[in-house]
């Protein structure tokens, strides 16, 4: 198996007025805390499989 890597934890979150804000979306199913992976065409859940597809951009 590979190695664990570890989590880069401040690429999630970010400060703006004393306040925390989420930079990632969060899965629906499994509430907050739990980030969904961005794809180039969805958005997907690492820990239930939840995926939501992005909308085409109209041009």
């Amino acid at each position: 198996m590979a190695k664990h890597q570890n989590v880069q934890k401040y690429k999630y979150y970010k400060i703006e007025d004393n306040r925390v804000v989420r930079l990632k979306k969060t899965c629906p199913r499994c509430g907050p805390g739990v980030f969904m992976a961005e794809h180039l065409n969805r958005y997907a859940c690492g820990r239930c499989g939840y995926t939501e597809w992005k909308k085409p951009e109209k041009k």
